[in-house]
């Protein structure tokens, strides 16, 4: 079993029901959806951005917090995020009553920020996402416990939860699509699903300029990517990983990519639809079904999910200005 075991995703779970929340399921099925979606025998949206700090990475936060050996806990914790991990580590470390450092590229929201440094949290901003990775790395070697974004076992297990939780709601979905930025919600959700459904397809989304685990795919192995360029800063990982890598191979069927402004439309759909103010990364598996993946869903139960939403009204406009 590469993963995750079943018992191991059920026991997690219960760890985190006092928590966490079970996100509601929403199948499209209203007039507003008519002409939308694509041929298929129907779509459900997981919505998880209504996760404790809007998204799925209050789950494998909240399980490395609770991981953490009295010496960790008093070294305190550090993580390198454009936004999503951060809030997700500073609400679990303030509950924990640990130290947490976050280092962030300074393009990033500044309403992530704000939000990060309302939990306690220090915030150091650096260039770009790589040089905040860097800084992330240089602070654990001087002894502060590594919470990385994707890369550990406990982000994986916190998104297996999660695909536990989908599968067990909707069971007649045949077909998920989960966006991937560095692999820890894919790897994670689709080793739960291929565990209660073998026979489920697991379709991944990546946007053209953070495609790191498509080249992965296509190499055989975790690579590096050049340069990220993409608006979709929470699927903007700079490289994959061997463990999110080697899961996600195991699990996940297929992989399409889509340009910025298929999510850009996908918000805009989201926002008309069911008033909801996505961030890109949230839009991305709706972006999909719209676009790379629309022909080929024919007859098909679809699951996606709406991973996250922690996107300022101010960043939100002037992303939509461009569509």
């Amino acid at each position: 079993m590469i993963g995750p075991t079943l018992d191991a995703i059920i026991a997690a779970r219960a760890q985190l029901q006092a928590d966490l929340i079970e996100t509601p399921i929403l199948p499209l099925t209203s007039a507003r959806w008519d002409g939308v979606l694509p041929d298929c025998a129907g779509v459900t949206v997981k919505l998880e951005l209504f996760q404790q700090v809007g998204s799925f990475k209050a789950r494998g936060a909240m399980l490395g917090m609770r991981g953490l050996t009295d010496q960790q806990r008093t070294a305190g914790v550090v993580a390198a995020s454009g936004g999503n991990h951060a809030l997700a580590v500073s609400w679990a470390a303030k509950a924990a009553g640990v130290d947490a450092l976050i280092t962030m590229p300074k393009a990033t929201d500044p309403a992530r920020i704000a939000g990060c440094e309302a939990l306690g949290a220090t915030v150091q901003l650096y260039d770009d996402m790589a040089a905040a990775f860097v800084a992330m790395n240089d602070a654990a070697d001087k002894g502060r416990v590594l919470m990385h974004p994707f890369e550990a076992a406990h982000m994986i297990l916190g998104s297996a939860t999660c695909g536990y939780e989908y599968a067990t709601q909707t069971p007649k979905i045949d077909t998920y699509v989960i966006p991937i930025g560095g692999g820890g919600m894919i790897s994670g959700m689709a080793c739960a699903i291929k565990q209660m459904n073998p026979e489920a397809q697991v379709l991944g989304v990546e946007p053209f300029g953070a495609d790191s685990m498509t080249q992965s795919f296509a190499a055989g192995r975790a690579v590096p990517i050049g340069k990220v360029a993409t608006i979709a800063d929470s699927l903007g990982a700079p490289l994959a990983m061997p463990l999110t890598y080697d899961v996600a191979r195991a699990h996940v069927d297929r992989i399409v990519r889509i340009t910025d402004h298929d999510m850009l439309a996908a918000m805009d759909i989201y926002q008309q639809n069911l008033r909801i103010t996505a961030e890109p990364a949230c839009a991305a598996s709706l972006a999909a079904i719209l676009g790379p993946l629309k022909n080929d869903l024919k007859g098909r139960q679809v699951g996606i999910i709406a991973c996250g939403s922690n996107i300022s009204l101010e960043r939100y406009a002037q992303l939509m200005a461009a569509l």
